[in-house]
């Protein structure tokens, strides 16, 4: 129940603040091109959307496995092996995770406690650093859930993105993987 709700309120917040920027930055190029104006705020607060975005998108990321990792070396260990480098590489990232949430806590407190605004825009500074905790502990959350999918044996390590081996997957169904390698073989030779 709390995953699903999470889940949802996750997307949801991420296509929002994605709308948001790009509805932003539309409206702004059109009034400085079309009409010689603009708002002088719009910069600073896709900046910040920005910022929510990709703290919002780093847990999504680990979520739907689309992070980019280098685990070459690491599937030519066997499965134990696997598991033990998996469960090492989610304890440091979850520290990683505690780090920011920890630090973006202190830098929200202490914005609120000195209570300064942006500089283009009425929105107080601990509002903007609110963030930082926030996706620290929706990182925190989702490694805890791929740490826990590892030791109970669920999977062997992190499901990192694998691109090339989503494309020769995607040529290989056409059946057009066999006939690129021979075209491939057949240059070579000729060279």
């Amino acid at each position: 129940m709390i995953k699903t709700v999470v889940d949802r309120l996750e997307e949801g917040i991420i296509a929002l603040l994605l709308a948001a920027m790009t509805v932003l930055t539309f409206v702004n190029v059109v009034l400085r091109y079309g009409f010689n104006s603009g708002m002088t705020w719009s910069m600073e607060i896709t900046e910040f959307l920005f910022a929510w975005l990709v703290l919002f998108g780093m847990s999504y990321g680990v979520k739907v496995g689309s992070h980019i990792g280098v685990d070459a070396l690491v599937q030519l260990f066997a499965k134990p092996a696997q598991r033990i480098t998996g469960i090492f590489v989610a304890l440091v990232c979850m520290t990683y995770a505690a780090l920011i949430l920890y630090g973006g806590w202190e830098s929200m407190t202490f914005y609120h406690m000195i209570g300064i605004e942006a500089e283009d825009s009425p929105i107080p500074m601990w509002v903007v650093y609110l963030i930082l905790p926030l996706g620290g502990a929706l990182l925190l959350f989702r490694l805890g859930q791929v740490l826990w999918r590892i030791l109970s044996g669920q999977q062997n390590g992190f499901s990192l993105a694998d691109e090339a081996r989503e494309a020769i997957e995607t040529i290989g169904e056409g059946g057009e993987a066999e006939a690129m390698a021979d075209g491939m073989v057949r240059r070579d030779n000729d060279k």
